[in-house]
């Protein structure tokens, strides 16, 4: 690899605004405003509107809604046969 065109990878936390939990992990993302973290050490910040901790795919509350009536309309197609 070429030195000098990659960007820095380093610890940043990510903070969710729907469940307001974080999570420090590392990416090349910066944030403007800092965080002082449980281990007493100061990063930045990354606020996100939706992580694995309130999207509902991972939290288990995702419902399968039949908005298009479709299980009626196969109904009506093919039912009948």
């Amino acid at each position: 690899m070429k030195p000098g065109i990659h960007p820095a990878y380093e610890p940043v936390v990510f903070r969710d605004t729907a469940s307001g939990t974080a999570f420090l992990t590392r990416s090349t993302m910066t944030g403007d405003k800092t965080i002082d973290w449980e281990d007493g050490n100061t990063y930045p910040v990354v606020d996100v509107e939706i992580s694995s901790a309130s999207h509902p795919f991972y939290t288990g509350t995702a419902r399968v809604l039949d908005t298009a009536g479709r299980v009626e309309k196969f109904q009506r197609r093919y039912g009948a046969r």
